[in-house]
């Protein structure tokens, strides 16, 4: 494999076509799709050689990959994940880590590493990712693109890999709002429009991120409080990030296992740095850890409904830090990635949707600023988002 191949966002070898519709509103745009998501008559390789080498050719194409084609967008290829979509970095040992166009000393965000480097190169207009901790929205946020995650069950994930179901969402990248806005029109059910506000600033998220990150996110609360008026700060998660972290943690182990570990112990595939380590952990949660998990997760969207029902809108950070380092020991990785997930499972745990806007740089490297709202509220979100950019001269 050549150096480019490696760097590239695409899988490697030749790219498979799909029919497309002639007209329709993405009419002119391309599209690529995370190796997750099943194409007919190809591998789905799953970011793992083992994966692939075990499971026969896709025999029907995923609905989330067609609803794309059927609105007119061209697909042009399947983008690199993270091994079973189980990692936060954008590392791929066996298929080669994407660049960060954006910076590329730094590592791409994962698991959608392929897709959110092929829209910031300029190589998809639109790319499939999933996200389950994160991996959609913090590729977007490192790579400085526009990136979704969807309310959880919002967006048809039959033909698409598995992690951890219940917080397993689709998501897709662009590298503006309006395009972000298009695709969500072929993939979202019906609705979800309406108006949205006030806006709520996380106190907790704001104290986590980085002093710098902070103050870079300032023009873009700005931006966001001309279009909603002016924001307030609050508490959301009073038992800390940490906590927060945790009780995700526990509910997404338990549930890779159920999903993946028969496949795991079965093969006993080989895995790149890190991946294996968390399907150990994965296999060792105790019962009652998770159990903690789905019951603090089912009080914490209790106290989402409340708080988001009438319309709120809550922005903060979408990563405390930009991206690591592509040196970065694992020490550090592994840091990053708690500090992290502490943030981005506020929408997890909440089947929340989030929209990452790319609306700073610190140390020359994007960092993205999220506007978060009630599950089914994913169109005017995006209609948000639009308005927001366009106020801070972003991409439109």
């Amino acid at each position: 494999m050549t150096d480019a191949e490696r760097q590239s966002g695409f899988m490697p070898g030749e790219r498979a076509g799909l029919p497309h519709a002639p007209g329709g509103p993405l009419s002119g745009l391309t599209f690529a799709a995370k190796d997750l998501y099943d194409l007919s008559g190809q591998p789905t390789t799953y970011g793992n050689p083992d994966w692939a080498r075990t499971h026969p050719a896709a025999v029907a194409t995923a609905p989330a990959i067609l609803a794309l084609a059927e609105a007119g967008a061209r697909f042009v290829g399947k983008t690199k994940t993270v091994e079973l979509a189980f990692g936060l970095t954008g590392e791929n040992v066996w298929y080669g880590t994407p660049l960060n166009p954006a910076a590329p000393d730094r590592f791409p965000g994962g698991s959608s590493c392929g897709s959110a480097s092929v829209v910031a190169r300029g190589e998809a207009d639109i790319a499939l990712g999933s996200d389950t901790g994160g991996s959609v929205r913090i590729p977007a946020s490192y790579c400085g693109i526009y990136g979704i995650r969807p309310s959880w069950g919002a967006v048809n994930l039959t033909g698409a890999r598995g992690l951890a179901p219940s917080y397993d969402t689709a998501g897709w990248f662009a590298a503006r709002a309006s395009v972000l806005r298009l695709a969500g029109d072929a993939l979202l059910p019906p609705g979800g429009e309406g108006p949205l506000g006030p806006v709520l600033r996380v106190q907790e998220a704001w104290m986590n991120a980085q002093p710098a990150i902070a103050a870079a996110l300032n023009a873009g609360v700005g931006a966001v409080e001309r279009v909603l008026g002016s924001s307030l700060q609050f508490s959301l998660v009073p038992e800390g990030l940490e906590t927060l972290y945790e009780h995700f943690r526990a509910v997404q182990s338990e549930e890779a296992w159920a999903t993946l570990g028969a496949w795991v112990t079965e093969t006993a595939p080989a895995f790149g740095p890190g991946v294996g380590e968390r399907f150990t952990a994965a296999r060792g949660m105790a019962p009652e850890k998770a159990a903690a998990g789905r019951a603090f997760r089912q009080g914490f969207r209790a106290r989402l409904s409340g708080l988001l029902g009438g319309g709120a809108v809550l922005v903060y950070p979408t990563s405390p830090l930009v991206a690591p380092k592509l040196d970065a020991s694992a020490e550090e990785q592994l840091w990053a990635r708690e500090v992290t997930i502490g943030v981005t499972a506020i929408a997890g745990m909440g089947g929340l949707c989030e929209v990452t806007i790319p609306a700073g740089t610190v140390d020359d490297a994007p960092v993205g600023l999220s506007l978060v709202a009630a599950p089914g509220r994913d169109r005017a979100l995006l209609a948000l988002a639009e308005q927001v950019a366009e106020r801070l001269g972003l991409p439109v």
